[in-house]
């Protein structure tokens, strides 16, 4: 299906009915009044030099170079180019050589043009819509998907171009948001329009129609509401083509088409990030990630991997998933200069063995425990690696003389009600206490310190959208916590790009939020998540209530106020106003709660953090008891 006609197979046919046209010309010709003197010999004179000239004029303006079954107008005119070139060089020869009018020469030139264009556009006609009668049957034997193409901007217009030999889909046409665009064709497609559901399922039955394709997340997202709603209620799928930080590797472009999925929707517009100085700032620099196999850590790899840094080290204490990350950097940045380290930030030892080994410049902690039930249930594990594994991380930048460390933090260190939120906040103020110390003289180092506050992350492991996806394959139901919760989302590239444009415009010592836009509903998003499957919520997948789990929100901080930051050169980040503690303080109560952590004293522990964070009002756990 993708293969087509050989240049030099075209070339020659386009000569052989050059040499045909003429002759059939010459022989009409002879017939007339005009044509008496016209002999078999002339005949074939005649023939073969337009042959050789066609031959030439072809060569000059490439003109067998032209896909057939893509041609254009552009392409007629080119055609209409080299039969005039071919007919111009052959009038001269025989005026010069033979003694004969200039009248009669024209005239013969005149029929010789057309006969040849007609004969050239015939025999194209022939073979596109022979290869579009191929091209059907083979579709029809394949069971290839029938698409309409979303709108009628130029990147759709390019998807169909690149798809017009699919082996997958067969584009139909293009259909718009506009009614008024039902009046043209674009690339010979014709553009439709649905205005209601009866209407979709119309124009589905008419066409054939299998899916509808969106060329980009935004289009995607502005007929979420409409167009979605209607084909996922007809079963006609809804297919993206992917942002290009998902295009990787030579793969062709109908590969890379894929059935859309709830991050699309729930996306924003692309936040301007000011790439150049971020490039500036990470290029022909040691970079250390902590977490390097995590969700968010391993997604600053891949974009890390991109600004030509010295070398990137990855340390994690994750096995498997760091095996993964170490095959997809393989696969993908054969160039890059990577280490992956398994390792874990509760090590002094070990922490100090990758700072000694590889000097980094720059360090992103995204090490962390994440999930709030679990770190509920297991408390002095959280303070182990988010407080105690922040501290080792901090002590070991500044006595190494690290440039700058990007610190990872959540949303739910906002007020906290759980351990994890608490041991986060925690995180944040061992970093910037240690910061001011130096800042102020109390303490030696340079290093800046960054802390940076965003909340859920689409599609993380171990959060809602996969386990959603998870409980639809099953059959559901779909469990969500409680109907009113809601909570604000990030793409993780988008939560990624945003960490290193803070560390780019950040002074240091400042904890650094990000504007979150509107909070979703969990509840609507699991219906809409069953709806993208193919399935009616409540009927066929039943969605159930299951409660606040412990130390859970209702409702997450909204992080970025105008009360309760400061602006920065970026209008989508801001800088937090929050308590400053001293350092030698901070030190000691952090030496009080490693000791009770250790030792598994979990009431004390937890007494001392909401001693340390008053802010920390436990919900729905068994700690609330030492809020009393």
């Amino acid at each position: 299906m993708s293969r087509y006609l050989n240049t030099r197979v075209v070339f020659v046919i386009d000569v052989l009915l050059s040499v045909l046209a003429s002759f059939l010309m010459l022989l009409a010709a002879s017939g007339t009044d005009k044509g008496a003197e016209i002999t078999p010999f002339i005949i074939l004179q005649w023939s073969i030099a337009s042959g050789v000239f066609f031959a030439i004029a072809s060569i000059i303006t490439r003109s067998y170079r032209i896909i057939i079954r893509h041609s254009t107008m552009r392409d007629l005119a080119n055609l209409v180019t080299v039969v005039t070139l071919s007919e111009l060089m052959l009038g001269a020869v025989v005026y010069i050589i033979e003694d004969t009018p200039l009248s009669e020469i024209l005239w013969l030139m005149l029929l010789d043009s057309i006969f040849t264009f007609l004969l050239l556009i015939v025999v194209r006609l022939a073979m596109i819509v022979s290869y579009d009668l191929f091209k059907s049957k083979m579709r029809e034997r394949m069971n290839i998907k029938r698409i309409l193409v979303y709108g009628t901007h130029e990147k759709s217009i390019a998807v169909i171009t690149r798809l017009l030999d699919s082996s997958h889909y067969d584009i139909v046409g293009f259909i718009s948001p506009s009614s008024s665009d039902k009046r043209i064709r674009i690339s010979n497609f014709k553009v439709y329009h649905a205005r209601t559901e009866e209407e979709l399922n119309n124009l589905a039955t008419d066409l054939g129609l299998s899916g509808i394709l969106f060329t980009t997340e935004q289009d995607a997202q502005t007929e979420q509401d409409r167009l979605i709603q209607m084909a996922t209620s007809l079963n006609i799928k809804i297919l993206v083509v992917p942002s290009i930080n998902e295009v990787e590797g030579n793969n062709l472009l109908h590969y890379r088409v894929r059935e859309i999925k709830i991050e699309d929707l729930l996306g924003r517009p692309e936040i301007e990030i000011s790439i150049d100085e971020i490039k500036k700032r990470f290029s022909d620099n040691v970079i250390l990630v902590t977490g390097a196999a995590g969700s968010i850590g391993s997604e600053l790899c891949r974009q890390l991997a991109q600004f030509n840094v010295k070398k990137l080290v990855l340390f994690d204490n994750a096995e498997t998933p760091m095996h993964n990350i170490r095959l997809e950097l393989e696969d993908t940045y054969p160039d890059l200069n990577f280490v992956p380290v398994i390792g874990d930030v509760r090590s002094v030892d070990r922490l100090d063995f990758v700072f000694r080994e590889h000097r980094p410049s720059v360090v992103f902690h995204a090490a962390a425990y994440k999930h709030v039930p679990l770190m509920e249930e297991n408390p002095c594990e959280a303070v182990h690696v988010n407080v105690i594994g922040s501290k080792n991380v901090a002590d070991k930048c500044l006595q190494y003389g690290v440039e700058m460390m990007v610190m990872v933090s959540t949303d739910k260190a906002v007020n906290p009600t759980n351990i994890m939120g608490c041991t986060k906040r925690l995180a944040e103020i061992y970093v910037q206490s240690l910061g001011l110390a130096f800042t102020s003289g109390k303490q030696e180092g340079n290093t800046r310190f960054v802390t940076t506050r965003f909340g859920n992350v689409l599609g993380s492991n171990g959060s809602v959208i996969p386990r959603f996806r998870k409980q639809i394959e099953c059959g559901g139901p779909v469990t969500v916590t409680d109907p009113d919760i809601n909570r604000f989302f990030m793409t993780i590239p988008e939560a990624c790009r945003l960490v290193m444009e803070a560390a780019t415009i950040s002074t240091g010592n400042q904890i650094v939020v990000f504007d979150m836009g509107t909070p979703v509903k969990i509840v609507d998003l699991a219906r809409r998540m069953i709806e993208l499957a193919g399935f009616v919520p409540e009927k066929d997948i039943p969605i159930v209530f299951t409660g606040l789990r412990p130390g859970e929100k209702l409702y997450e901080e909204v992080l970025s106020t105008r009360e309760n930051t400061d602006p920065t050169s970026h209008d989508r980040i801001r800088v937090a106003r929050v308590r400053e503690y001293d350092y030698d303080e901070v030190k000691a109560i952090f030496e009080k709660m490693e000791r009770l952590a250790l030792d598994v004293y979990i009431p004390d522990m937890v007494r001392l953090m909401k001693e340390t964070v008053p802010e920390f009002k436990s919900k729905n756990s068994r700690f609330e008891i030492y809020d009393k």
